[in-house]
């Protein structure tokens, strides 16, 4: 019984050491990849059919308006400059969808930090974690989010690259872009069960 006991502790305790050591190393990829990457991040009023359109309506009209802003052919700090400097014009042409569909809920924009579940992306993925971001919020923003990448600029509509037009103009560096791309290696279950380690991890602290 004893030696049973003992072999299943080390088992677990093998286990747990790989796990933190892989999450370790994720987290540092990850950290160095959001210092790369403006993600775009859209909360409903609430979960209605109708609030759910309107936060789509609100996406499109918020991306064209970006769309016309940002410098051609910018790197992240001018992404990021013309962002900060165009807040109150992007929450104006929120709000103009708002009104436009018959509602008053405010729409306010802002740059911010905050922290992204594993998301899958056609042709990629990123991993859970923390990203500046560009987040516009309607109403109570208690609905359901939505996602996307602002830089580089994958989400721009017509002035959207694919991944692999951005990892050949060099946004991401070639380990990162391994990474975002996974070339065939469970890259997502391995995001997502890191993801849920972190949030198992948290529990206990």
């Amino acid at each position: 019984m004893d030696r049973k006991l003992k072999t299943w502790e080390i088992a677990l305790m093998f286990g747990v050491l790989i796990a933190v050591v892989a999450g370790s190393w994720l987290s540092k990829e990850q950290t160095e990849l959001a210092d790369s990457v403006i993600r775009f991040h859209v909360i409903a009023n609430s979960d209605s059919d109708e609030d759910q359109a309107l936060k789509l309506a609100v996406r499109d009209r918020v991306l064209a308006r970006a769309e016309e802003i940002y410098p051609e052919n910018a790197t992240l700090p001018q992404v990021q400059a013309a962002l900060e400097g165009h807040l109150n014009t992007l929450a104006a042409a929120g709000r103009e969808v708002v009104e436009e569909q018959g509602y008053d809920y405010p729409v306010t924009a802002q740059l911010t930090d905050c922290w992204f579940p594993t998301k899958e992306y056609e042709g990629f993925a990123l991993p859970a974690g923390n990203y500046t971001a560009l987040r516009v919020t309607i109403g109570e923003g208690k609905g359901q989010n939505w996602w996307c990448v602002a830089f580089p600029p994958l989400c721009l509509g017509a002035a959207s690259e694919t991944i692999d037009q951005a990892l050949e103009a060099g946004y991401f560096t070639p380990g990162q872009g391994a990474l975002v791309t996974g070339e065939g290696e469970g890259y997502v279950l391995k995001f997502k069960a890191l993801e849920l380690l972190g949030e198992l991890q948290g529990l206990f602290d």
